[in-house]
């Protein structure tokens, strides 16, 4: 049966197809979502590191103060392994409050979950979408179980699971993986975060509760080797890895590991149905770019179809207008972090120089910090 209806459906009820919803409704358009897990599935464990960005964008939804377990980043410390070149960023300088903020990921899902709930939007747990038809006129998503179910826009925000999800425009497999645990040391983190880049990757830590989380990047091979560490012999090698800034690492707790790769997939799939968050682009956590780039995709979307006549909604003139507003800010984003990724991740003795005088150079010339920080909290329209 074809269940037309015209209400915006949104394929994931994640954080970025919450938000998008929400949002939605604060334009005056009814959306639904249809999410392939159960309402009961478990929580997910991992830590997020919103922008100062994300968090106005949460604050015009009225979630961001239902958050708890938040822990601001006021300062980021930049360097890079036996090399020179140190660069400091902190919030007074770009006068904001925090640079950042780390939480964990079921904190705000929860938090999402209540206000979808609050606001009367529909969702629908446990309905896989397993294929998506789109003409000139309305998409129609194909459920697991045999529905048909027909909107004016069809937005994917499942970060790309889905089956009928199109080939990448173009992909990097940058044979590392992340390491991730949260870790404690010796010494206080007073809210500050670090990026420390090495030949083998990059290594964050970022403040998060009276411990720091850590994203240690690897090789495939090494990253396997690493986690699988006893507690003791994996304290002693972040320390040989990342150095004594923060004392000694004096606990960690297990090890997880995630593949790092680069998808561009774009925002369009077809008439009718836009792609954002993951679904539309992946990237390497360095700088902490990708989930904030998501958010920004959600809001931007929704406050088009809040601009455009009610008709309009989901028409070729409206996504071409998305995806070229979006352009900017998600090619800035995939290009900023592949660049790092791959300038910093050797030992090439011309780069390594070249390295320092760009992290010395981002030190001393306000302008191009706070041009630098602005973007890292803002995207390109910051």
């Amino acid at each position: 049966m074809d269940e037309r209806m015209n209400d915006v459906l949104i394929v994931g009820a994640g954080p970025v197809g919450a938000v998008c919803a929400l949002a939605l409704q604060q334009q005056g358009v009814t959306a639904r979502l249809l999410e392939a897990q159960p309402a009961d599935a478990r929580a997910d464990t991992r830590t997020l590191a919103l922008s100062y960005g994300s968090r106005l964008i949460l604050d015009r939804l009225g979630v961001w103060d239902k958050l708890e377990d938040v822990t601001p980043i006021t300062r980021i410390h930049i360097s890079q392994r036996g090399a020179l070149g140190v660069a400091r960023l902190t919030a007074d300088e770009v006068g904001v409050p925090a640079l950042g903020y780390v939480l964990p990921y079921a904190t705000l899902t929860a938090v999402l979950k209540q206000a979808l709930a609050d606001a009367g939007i529909a969702v629908e747990y446990g309905v896989a979408v397993g294929r998506i038809d789109a003409d000139a006129a309305h998409a129609t998503l194909h459920t697991a179980e045999g529905r048909a179910l027909a909107s004016p826009l069809a937005v994917v925000a499942d970060g790309g699971r889905g089956d009928d999800a199109p080939d990448p425009k173009f992909s990097r497999d940058y044979d590392q993986m992340a390491v991730v645990c949260e870790v404690q040391t010796e010494l206080p983190h007073a809210n500050q975060a670090y990026e420390r880049f090495t030949p083998e990757g990059p290594a964050a830590l970022l403040p998060k509760g009276d411990r720091y989380a850590l994203v240690w990047t690897a090789s495939n091979a090494d990253a396997q080797r690493i986690a699988a560490l006893p507690d003791a012999e994996f304290l002693a090698a972040l320390y040989s890895h990342f150095g004594g800034r923060q004392g000694r690492f004096v606990a960690a707790s297990p090890r997880k590991t995630f593949p790092l790769k680069l998808s561009y997939t774009g925002s369009e799939a077809g008439a009718r149905v836009v792609r954002i968050g993951n679904a539309a682009q992946t990237m390497h956590p360095v700088a902490g770019q990708g989930f904030n780039i998501g958010l920004r995709d959600a809001w931007e979307l929704a406050a088009l179809c809040g601009d455009v006549p009610p008709g309009e909604i989901g028409g070729a003139t409206m996504l071409s207008a998305y995806a070229r507003g979006r352009r900017a800010d998600v090619m800035g984003g995939v290009g900023f972090t592949d660049f790092l990724v791959r300038v910093f991740s050797n030992d090439i003795a011309p780069l390594r120089h070249a390295r320092g005088l760009g992290l010395l150079a981002l030190e001393v010339f306000p302008p191009l910090k706070s041009f630098v920080a602005r973007r890292m909290i803002f995207g390109a329209r910051g």
